[in-house]
């Protein structure tokens, strides 16, 4: 296809996004409060509220673009995954692949991946992020547009959990956990020149991807290699900073207790742990939203970790100062509105006791 063709039909995409966030989301949100709040009426229960608007014409149609525009921008003929997929020899020889230097990631060809990953197309991403050697070059453009308001700020939401992390202090040695294409590290990378730095991931193209990245700008304290982030490879209280974004909700709930405690046995003695990821919803209409998008997005562990009583999972396992808070993902962001649909995003921190 041509790169334009290509270019038109994501950003018609894109525009078509952006409506389904804020006009039609705005339509459903003020549909709820209408009937929670009565309006000169008897007030609606916000369960009851949530059924009725699941049958109104305008939530299916709101729930059906959610649905194909994320097919469309990945699978269809002008897709993510079959562009990149058509330039694979040119994308390859252009990140290096193949090549053996200080910046390769370490590949494990033996590692088995969990069941659970394999079993879906984790935001109909075709073959998953791990069956097919471009699948790491689609993801990154694909989450450039994953939140469509954020647009240009899009780095302004790595950056902020970065900052918010590092107003605990300096750390020295670092975990990475989940961490993709390099996206949610390059922050602590550049936040943390000193330090120590280790990021695991499940998906050997993504890491090739970031590894890439770190090659492009010469970055030396950071070392890609995929790994199990519930069963490292890595020795007892070897991080003072262990981290993950947008990592929890794509696994069971077993998966995430397990990697809570693989945290606390990497962590130092006063080390930190935290995470970004979705878990604060307000009221009944959030968590109806956000459980509708874990199905139509192929998410299907989000509701399980809302669910999951964290502060009594992180207590059982050990930690203390545990805090666990929504998260403002950009200044341009009111927490108190609901303009916008947007992802719940919250922070969850803990300590290992020293």
């Amino acid at each position: 296809m041509y790169e334009s063709d290509f270019a038109a039909a994501q950003a018609f995409l894109l525009s078509a996004k952006h409506v389904w966030t804020t006009t039609l989301y705005r339509d459903l949100r003020e549909q709820y409060d209408s009937l929670v709040q009565g309006d000169g009426v008897v007030a609606v229960p916000p369960d009851d509220a949530v059924r009725k608007i699941e049958g109104t014409t305008s939530y299916r149609f709101f729930a059906w673009l959610e649905r194909h525009l994320q097919r469309m921008k990945y699978t269809s003929r002008y897709g993510v995954v079959p562009y990149h997929s058509q330039r694979s020899e040119q994308l390859l020889q252009e990140a290096g692949f193949g090549v053996d230097d200080i910046y390769s990631p370490d590949v494990d060809p033996d590692l088995e991946l969990p069941k659970y990953y394999r079993s879906m197309d984790v935001h109909q991403h075709q073959g998953g992020l791990w069956s097919d050697m471009t699948a790491g070059f689609a993801y990154e453009y694909g989450a450039r547009t994953t939140t469509p308001l954020l647009g240009e700020t899009h780095e302004d939401l790595h950056n902020r959990f970065t900052e918010m992390v590092a107003n605990g202090g300096e750390f020295a040695n670092i975990l990475d956990l989940g961490c993709g294409f390099g996206k949610s590290t390059r922050p602590f990378v550049a936040r943390f020149p000193n330090a120590r730095i280790e990021a695991v991931d499940l998906a050997a193209p993504c890491l090739h991807v970031a590894a890439y990245f770190a090659r492009e700008d010469s970055t030396r304290n950071v070392r890609y290699s995929q790994q199990d982030a519930r069963h490292t490879k890595f020795d007892d209280e070897c991080f003072d900073l262990v981290t993950s974004t947008m990592v929890l909700h794509e696994m069971p709930v077993r998966s995430v207790v397990r990697l809570f405690t693989e945290c606390f046995r990497l962590l130092q003695p006063g080390g930190r742990m935290a995470h970004l990821d979705f878990y604060v919803l307000p009221d009944a209409f959030d968590r109806f939203m956000h459980y509708g998008h874990s199905i139509r997005n192929n998410e299907i562990f989000m509701r399980g970790v809302v669910e999951l009583d964290l502060p009594a999972e992180l207590e059982r396992i050990g930690f203390t100062d545990i805090r666990i808070e929504p998260f403002q993902e950009s200044a341009n962001v009111d927490l108190s509105r609901h303009d916008a649909w947007r992802f719940p995003w919250t922070s969850i921190c803990a300590t290992k006791p020293a």
